[in-house]
């Protein structure tokens, strides 16, 4: 089974009755299985510290009540013996103890072990093993009171010390392992208890976590379902911790931008629509009243099919650029030109409008500037910024255009006379599916796409760009065109 196709729930359910027999399995070790090494090692090591402590203090005042107090603390037998093999102090706080109890011989065999070990040894054994192999001589332990099997062990310490005379001192400590079958008996039983409680209780909290952490994730995913088919009413409810309630309420915040999404896409689609069809319309009508009289047959009709083709190419060049620019598929290429004259060149166009029409175009800058950018979007923009005050300018027709230097480049203000824009609106005009009004106003040149345009093209160039604008008093939308490492300018 593939770990994509196992649900969290399920997941969170074996993870955490996993962990719960892993640590029941280390309980088991360490209360079990290692408690015999365990409880060894401690006694070495407190065996091991008793004889530091005894070093430090030889020679002390009352240092004989001192080993007695220590030998009770331990509960371990203290013999310390002169370079002769005398005994100088001794305390006995077990009724057997072997230190006391061993043959000269013994005590020399120690004491040359640790003479050979670098001045410390250390013997680890079973009572059992030590009568089997020494036999009943000078052990007192042969006399029934206990299975062989059942004996303690024992561990002899000894350490050579220097005294402060020159002399040495040999510390003997014994120390009694006692066995821990009962111990373990007791653990086991209860172990058994506590595995079987602990791994039900496992088992009750794994499924309760499970459905506590999934439950929310189900209800989440069967929103998104619901959100994917096109259902953008519906509402992420679901709630249980802080990563849930932020994920839903991100979820809600995106189901609801999608809504106005869609809702824009679709008044988009309207618009467009209304302006493909309107050319349309206009051809198929000349062309037939061309064709079903003869007396129409003039050049003004032709130049009316002429003018809605070219308008028509224009819609559909507009909306494969918005695509293209926004979708990155379409660069910019550097180059420098001036800006002033390129802006002269742009006006020739509407010769005919300002004519025909009566509109003023009034286009005023202070020098000629040459700068560093993409020559044929930068004049797209200009157009069609021309082309939106053209659209909303006033009852006086009138747009004027301002070229004017700055401490980064180069500033161009486009600004018409029509009933403006208000404040809450100002942020919303860049974006392609929007529009000020819902009654969809047909450009007087160019298609209406031109601010979505704009926008990207500014964008690509990192150059910054905005609206000035209040009711009743016009509109003025600019650029400027600012040194990055990208772009550079050269102002001449």
């Amino acid at each position: 089974m593939r770990r994509d196709k196992v649900s969290i729930k399920y997941k969170i359910f074996l993870y955490l009755t996993a962990f719960v027999a892993v640590m029941l399995i280390l309980l088991w070790l360490f209360q079990i299985v290692f408690l015999d090494d365990f409880y060894k090692q401690i006694k070495i090591h407190s065996i091991k510290s008793m004889a530091e402590t005894i070093e430090n203090n030889v020679g002390t005042e009352n240092f004989q009540e001192f080993l007695s107090s220590l030998s009770r603390e331990e509960d371990a037998c203290i013999k310390i013996l002169d370079d002769s093999g005398k005994t100088k102090y001794s305390v006995e706080s077990q009724p057997n103890c072997i230190i006391h109890k061993l043959p000269p011989s013994e005590l020399f065999r120690l004491y040359s072990s640790a003479e050979q070990n670098g001045g410390s040894y250390l013997e680890v054994f079973s009572m059992d093993k030590t009568m089997e192999k020494r036999g009943p001589a000078g052990y007192p332990f042969t006399n029934g009171f206990a299975p062989l099997g059942n004996l303690p062990g024992n561990i002899i310490y000894v350490k050579i010390v220097s005294t402060g005379d020159g002399s040495h001192s040999i510390i003997m400590l014994n120390s009694t392992i006692t066995p821990v079958n009962a111990t373990v008996n007791t653990l086991r039983i209860q172990l058994i208890w506590v595995t079987g409680i602990t791994l039900l209780l496992a088992l009750l909290m794994g499924l309760f976590i499970s459905r506590k952490v999934s439950d929310p994730i189900i209800k989440i995913n069967s929103s998104a379902k619901e959100l994917a088919k096109g259902n953008y009413e519906t509402s992420f409810p679901g709630r249980g911790y802080l990563e849930i309630t932020e994920l839903n309420d991100t979820l809600n915040y995106a189901a609801k931008e999608l809504s106005k999404v869609e809702g824009l896409r679709r008044e988009l689609i309207a618009n467009i629509s209304h302006d493909l069809r309107t050319p349309l319309t206009m051809i198929t009508g000349y062309g037939e009243v061309m064709r079903d009289l003869p007396g129409e047959n003039t050049p003004e009709n032709v130049q009316i099919i002429i003018d809605e083709a070219k308008r028509l190419t224009t819609l559909v060049n507009d909306i494969l650029d918005i695509s293209q620019l926004q979708s990155g598929t379409r660069k910019i290429n550097i180059e420098t030109f001036n800006i002033t004259e390129s802006i002269r060149r742009i006006l020739q166009r509407y010769n005919k409008l300002i004519e025909q029409e009566g509109y003023r175009i009034d286009f005023k800058s202070d020098k000629d500037i040459w700068v560093n950018a993409d020559s044929v979007k930068i004049s797209q923009v200009i157009y069609n910024l021309i082309n939106n005050a053209i659209t909303y300018t006033g009852a006086d027709r009138t747009v004027t255009i301002i070229q004017s230097s700055t401490p980064k480049g180069v500033k161009v203000e486009i600004t018409d006379t029509g009933e403006g824009i208000s404040e809450e609106m100002l942020p919303l005009i860049w974006d392609r599916y929007y529009k000020i009004d819902k009654a969809h106003k047909r450009a007087a040149i160019g298609t209406g796409l031109g601010l979505s345009i704009v926008k990207s093209i500014l964008d690509m160039h990192g150059a910054e760009y905005g609206v000035e604008s209040e009711l009743g008093k016009g509109s003025t939308f600019w650029f400027e065109l600012t040194l990055n490492k990208n772009i550079e300018f050269e102002i001449t």
